[in-house]
């Protein structure tokens, strides 16, 4: 199992805690620090839609320039998560059963537990 995100972020400290007190392995991936991998983008976008990948809500998107952000489309918002990792939705969990997209304790019960 592999947990994506930003170290700081709030949403990957719960989930990573989570993790930890049921004792599920998983390796941590800090896009800070390694990036998004543009291919990785691309595969969860075609599992679950570049929008539930897109986080539209924080800060970095709302300082994005409007000509940036009209008129998306999935190859546009996947060059902008590249390029702006903390534009992606977080954490991004990949496990043996496939893709979690933000922590959402019931969801991660039900599906990981």
């Amino acid at each position: 199992m592999i947990l994506y995100g930003i170290a700081n972020c709030d949403a990957v400290r719960k989930a990573r805690r989570w993790l930890d007190a049921r004792g599920v392995a998983h390796a941590f991936h800090d896009y800070k620090k390694q990036g998004a991998d543009p291919a990785k983008l691309a595969e969860w976008s075609a599992a679950l839609g570049w929008e539930a990948l897109l986080n539209r809500r924080g800060t970095t998107f709302r300082k994005l320039e409007e000509a940036e952000t009209a008129d998306l489309d999935e190859s546009r918002a996947l060059r902008l998560m590249a390029a702006n990792p903390s534009l992606i939705r977080r954490p991004v969990v990949e496990h043996g059963g496939g893709l979690l997209v933000g922590f959402d304790e019931a969801e991660w019960q039900r599906v990981l537990a």
